[in-house]
Formats: structure tokens, sequence, C-alpha cells
């Protein structure tokens, strides 16, 4: 079985959305005819830990750990913060004169990320890891990075002598991510970072990225024609399910699992709950915000009157049941130029817990598109408060009747599992054929 380089700055002891793409494909590399090797920091500076994803990680495969400079350590002693919470993913937090010298550094200093520091230690493991198996005579099938951090990539850029076909996977865009344009970077910074995307884009074999409209986005931001960014989706994991998880019985959970910045704060939702609990509507409706929520959004849902449950963060398996135990769970999607390609990895496990799911974003959006292909339920504008509340009031009534109603049949589930997506990069392998 011929090996394939996976470099993944997130992978357990991290915990959170980030390191669940590379660990699952590396969990079904091996069906998909290939024996992943990965290659991570030793101690990365991560937002969240869960240990509980190690066992994810099949037995017998190879992980190599380098060391990695941790530029948010001392963020975290400047600014009189935990290591977790000096590590801003997702968003812009400047709330002091350090927080702001610290960003104009990360904008300016670090690019294209405060993680690139790891990429000399990646690159000298993975030419030796590369060589001893060249000389060996079994040559990689390829190497895999994934961002962010876009800094991984570098390393993929600084392998292409070694003849082994590079695949860079793009969990999220680089200059057109949603926060982009708020970060304090000269016009200097700013064009050596899109000179180094480009640079990427143009010189791997080949490019994924999570959605059609993000695919169309990079394609953009590397000038390629159309159709050269491979879609492959997050997907979900058959076995993460807990097919005995009922929903709860004792209150009607709309919950949301995942971060929840600033940016996605539903403030139509909070004025449709505000309403229907004035009427007296939904006495037994509970809130339920798991995961890293902007305490402004928590506030916000509190001044609905309705119950606010919350939970910091949570084991991914913990995190798969809480999901199946709501009645309805919520999608909130913020709002900005590239809106219409955001498919999370949370969706997928939404649609596969067959709970309903209501989601706030693009109407003409690929999430909207997965909604309505799967039917786990419609996407509502996010200034639609009347919408929102008649969706709320309906799954309400029927969940009060004791019939909750369902949300995506597992068949139309099927073809987006973890599995299948893994598949599709092992066919992807394939076709780029032997190194020279």
């Amino acid at each position: 079985m011929r090996r394939v380089l996976v470099v993944t700055y997130y992978f357990p002891p991290a915990g959170g959305s980030g390191v669940q793409r590379m660990l699952k494909t590396v969990r079904y590399f091996r069906d998909a005819g290939y024996e992943p090797v990965v290659l991570t920091v030793e101690a990365g500076a991560y937002p969240s830990l869960d240990a509980s994803l190690a066992a994810d990680v099949p037995e017998g495969v190879e992980v190599i750990r380098t060391k990695a400079p941790d530029p948010f350590a001392l963020y975290g002693r400047l600014t009189g913060r935990a290591k977790e919470d000096a590590v801003v993913v997702g968003s812009v937090e400047s709330d002091s004169l350090v927080a702001r010298l610290a960003l104009w550094a990360r904008a300016n200093v670090f690019l294209p990320d405060a993680r690139v520091g790891w990429v000399p230690f990646a690159l000298r493991a993975a030419r030796s890891r590369l060589g001893a198996a060249a000389r060996q005579g079994e040559p990689f099938a390829a190497v895999l990075t994934s961002g962010p951090p876009h800094s991984v990539h570098l390393v993929g850029l600084g392998l292409r002598r070694t003849g082994v076909p590079w695949i860079a996977d793009f969990r999220d865009p680089w200059t057109t991510i949603n926060f982009y344009d708020q970060l304090p970077m000269t016009r200097l910074a700013r064009a050596l970072d899109r000179r180094l995307e480009r640079k990427v884009l143009r010189e791997a074999e080949a490019v994924l990225t999570v959605s059609p409209a993000c695919a169309r986005q990079i394609e953009g931001s590397g000038s390629l024609p159309g159709g050269t960014v491979r879609v492959v989706h997050n997907g979900a994991d058959e076995a993460d399910l807990n097919p005995e998880a009922e929903v709860r019985q004792d209150a009607f959970v709309l919950g949301h699992v995942g971060s929840m910045y600033a940016s996605r704060n539903p403030t139509a939702l909070w004025a449709a709950l505000g309403r229907l609990h004035a009427e007296g509507a939904i006495p037994r409706l509970v809130v339920r915000l798991i995961g890293r929520v902007d305490p402004a959004n928590v506030a916000d849902a509190r001044a609905t009157g309705v119950a606010v449950e919350t939970e910091p963060y949570v084991p991914h398996d913990q995190a798969v049941r809480e999901m199946a135990e709501a009645a309805l769970l919520l999608l909130s999607i913020e709002a900005y130029d590239g809106d219409r390609g955001v498919l999370t990895g949370k969706l997928y496990e939404y649609l596969a817990s067959g709970r309903p799911v209501l989601g706030l974003g693009p109407l003409d959006g690929d999430a909207a598109a997965l909604l309505a292909e799967t039917g786990g339920g419609p996407m509502h504008a996010r200034d639609d408060v009347d919408g929102i509340a008649a969706a709320v009031l309906r799954h309400y009534e029927a969940w009060a009747a004791g019939a909750p109603e369902a949300g995506a049949p597992w068949a139309a589930v099927a073809p987006y599992t973890r599995r299948a997506q893994t598949l599709e990069i092992g066919r992807l392998i394939g076709r780029l054929g032997r190194p020279s």
C-alpha cells in the first residue's frame, strides 16, 4: 500500500472543527488504498483540546511531530490571557493596545499567518521522511497539505523538488476569508500575501476545497481556469453517530453546536423568539449554545426571555450527541462577500443527526442548496423575522404534540460521509500518477 504524507497543523490532541477534515481523511485513507503518514506539530497553539479524538487515528498510523514556535504563548503572557483564549480563530479581536499591536504584527510580520514559524521544522522532517522512502524504493504517492493555517501550504511548496505530487487542501479561503479585510495589513504585506497564495495555487498539482462557491473564489484568487479547483465535501462520519439518542422530551431544544462569533449573531432569530415568548407560544423552549460564543450573542439570546444554556466546549462525541438530542438545530452564516460558499463540517453532522436545521444565511448559497437537496430544512434570509418565527413555532408545536419533525433522511446524507469523500481523494491521487 503506497503512502501519502498528510501535513496538517491541527491534529489530536487539538480539538474543534479545524481538526476534523484531516483526522477523518486519515481515518479512511486505508479504505482508499493508501497508508497515511501524518506530519504535525509536537505542541500546537490550539484554541481547544480534545484528547478523545485520538481514538479516531487508526492503529499503526505513523505520526511525525516536530517542534514549532508558539507566538500565542507570548501574546497570552503580554495580555494576561490564558493561552487558549489568545488563539483567535475565525475572527479579528483587538480590544486593547497590546492586542492591536499583536494584530498588526500578525498581519504584517507573520505571513501568511502566525504559524509560519513551523514551516522550516516541518520541511526538514518531511524531506527526511520522503528521502528515506525514496532510497528504499518506496516513494510516497502524494503530499497532502491542509490549511488554514495556510502557512502549511508553504511546506508543500518547499517539497516540489522531491517529485512527489502535491495536493493543497483549502478548508477555508486564504485572502478572501471573511475577516481578511479587517486585518491592518500594509499594501506591501497584502501584495506579498496574495503573491504567496497565487504561487501555491499554481504550483500544486491539485487544489481541493469544501464547496463549489469556495472553489470559484479560489480559482479567482489564483487566476485559474474554471473547474481547476476540485470540491471534496467535509462530510459526516457515520461511526460518530449515536442511533440511540432521542430528542429531549423535557424541553424543546433549539441547539447551536460550534463557534458563534459576533459576526454570526442571529439577531432576527432573537427577535422572533422574543415575540413568541411574549405571546406565551414557546413556554418550554431552551436555547442551547455549545462551543465558543461571543458574550454579546449570549446576552442577546437571554434578552428574549427564553431559557438559555451554554457550554464553552465539549468533546466531539458529546457534541454529536447534543445535535441528536435537539429538536431543531441552528445554522447561522455570517454576511460577507464569500458567504455563498460557506459549507461547514457542522452542517453535515447536523444533517447526519436526522434533526431538522433552521438555516439563516444566503438563499442562493451552497448551504441552502445542500439543505434543499437533502431535505434537511429551509434556509431563511437573515432578516426574515416572520419566516423564522413561523418555522420555530411549527417545529415547537409538532414537538409539543409528541411528533417532532424529522430532518434529512440518511439516504440523502450517505453520499456525503467522510469515508465517501476520502475515497474521492484516493481516486484523485491515483489519477496524478507515480512521481518521476
